[in-house]
């Protein structure tokens, strides 16, 4: 695991948590040192919200190790990954360095979020090793994860990421070509920008927002997204029927959606304050939010496990 910020502690803590070895390298030794802290304290938390096995994150907190080095952290992986801050040059710089040190048949994996493999790739030899493979946060919880090949990049280098991440109980998912922002973020941020408005334009509080977000759509996606949910309804008319009636009962709503590209500074300061007064009290608002998250996966996991929920021809879709 390459940088100890916020990602690379999930990834660290999430594959240590399966009892999987992991050494943590950054180049800062301030942020490593936090870094392993981090790792060891959110494995705890995963086996008390019981999303892992005791037994298994010990054996994995026993074989966490930090490294002094890149060369002894990368030299016998067999899966590398880089989560080194959004930075293109920085990522190429560092990209070129660990493929200098580690095995030929090493995968390596970069978590960018805005950049694409065809990017990165630009100061490696082997660019056939790369991907982008990006997890939500908490990446030690949030199940999916985006594979994004570069154009390069070796279909067996996407299958064996497919399959750690299928080990590591990860949802991933394979997008076709590159796209700005991939898929997730996209989504993210249409929702993003129209939440913001919302609230801008004093039509609701950051409270019933959330409120409005996490009771309503939220919840029905989370059991089978909007795909499967528009099937369901539409049984019995038929989708081409359904898409009919969905355009007509939307076209007033997106002609009237916030259509902005960049945010003005006033603007992004008032929205800031106003989640700030909805939420001054931090006290106990992120473990409650990570108990709720837990239970809501704990719902899910089956699904998430045997992938013939999203493949109703009764073969595996893998």
């Amino acid at each position: 695991m390459i940088g100890a910020g916020d990602i690379g502690r999930g990834w660290a803590a999430l594959a240590a948590s399966a009892g999987w070895p992991v050494a943590l390298y950054d180049a800062e030794t301030a942020a490593l040192e936090h870094g392993m802290r981090e790792v060891r304290a959110r494995v705890e938390s995963l086996v008390a919200l019981r999303r892992t096995d005791r037994a298994e994150a010990a054996a994995g907190l026993r074989e966490l190790r930090q490294s002094r080095s890149l060369l002894t952290a990368v030299q016998d992986a067999d899966w590398i990954i880089e989560a080194a801050s959004e930075d293109l040059a920085v990522k190429q710089r560092l990209l070129e360095q660990i493929e200098q040190v580690a095995r030929r048949a090493a995968v390596i994996t970069s978590s960018a979020g805005t950049l694409h493999a065809s990017q990165l790739c630009a100061r490696l030899r082997r660019a056939d090793r790369l991907l982008v493979a990006r997890p939500l946060t908490p990446v030690e919880l949030l199940p999916l994860v985006e594979v994004v090949p570069g154009p390069h990049t070796d279909p067996d280098c996407v299958e064996d990421v497919r399959w750690w991440l299928t080990r590591l109980g990860r949802a991933p998912i394979v997008l076709r070509r590159e796209v700005v922002g991939h898929v997730v973020s996209r989504l993210v941020a249409a929702v993003w920008r129209e939440s913001i408005q919302l609230v801008l334009d004093d039509v609701i509080d950051v409270r019933d927002l959330d409120r409005a977000i996490s009771l309503g759509p939220a919840l029905g996606w989370a059991a089978g997204g909007p795909g499967i949910n528009a099937r369901l309804a539409a049984e019995d008319e038929g989708m081409s029927r359904f898409v009919d009636s969905l355009a007509q009962r939307y076209e007033g709503c997106w002609a009237s959606l916030a259509s902005w590209d960049r945010l003005e500074p006033g603007e992004r300061a008032r929205f800031a304050r106003a989640v700030e007064r909805a939420y001054a009290d931090l006290t106990g608002l992120r473990a409650a939010r990570d108990r709720r998250l837990a239970g809501l996966l704990r719902m899910v996991d089956e699904p998430f496990e045997k992938e013939r929920f999203m493949d109703n021809t009764g073969e595996d879709s893998a």
